[in-house]
């Protein structure tokens, strides 16, 4: 699971570099939408990152 994690991760913050880098080539303050869509995946990326630390805890944590 944690490499499906892993390129999910990788997926979603090479899309929200992809949005950066074409906002910062344009002048004047980005769109609203935009703006938007770049937050929107810092709160997907957190969450998948969340979800990837809490099953690598479950891995380390003793049984029974």
């Amino acid at each position: 699971m944690p490499n499906k994690l892993d390129a999910l991760l990788g997926c979603l913050k090479a899309q929200q570099r992809t949005l950066i880098l074409a906002m910062a080539e344009r002048d004047g303050m980005p769109a609203g939408s935009a703006l938007r869509q770049v937050a929107e995946l810092e709160n997907v990326i957190a969450a998948v990152e969340a979800v990837a630390d809490e099953g690598a805890a479950r891995e380390h944590r003793p049984k029974g």
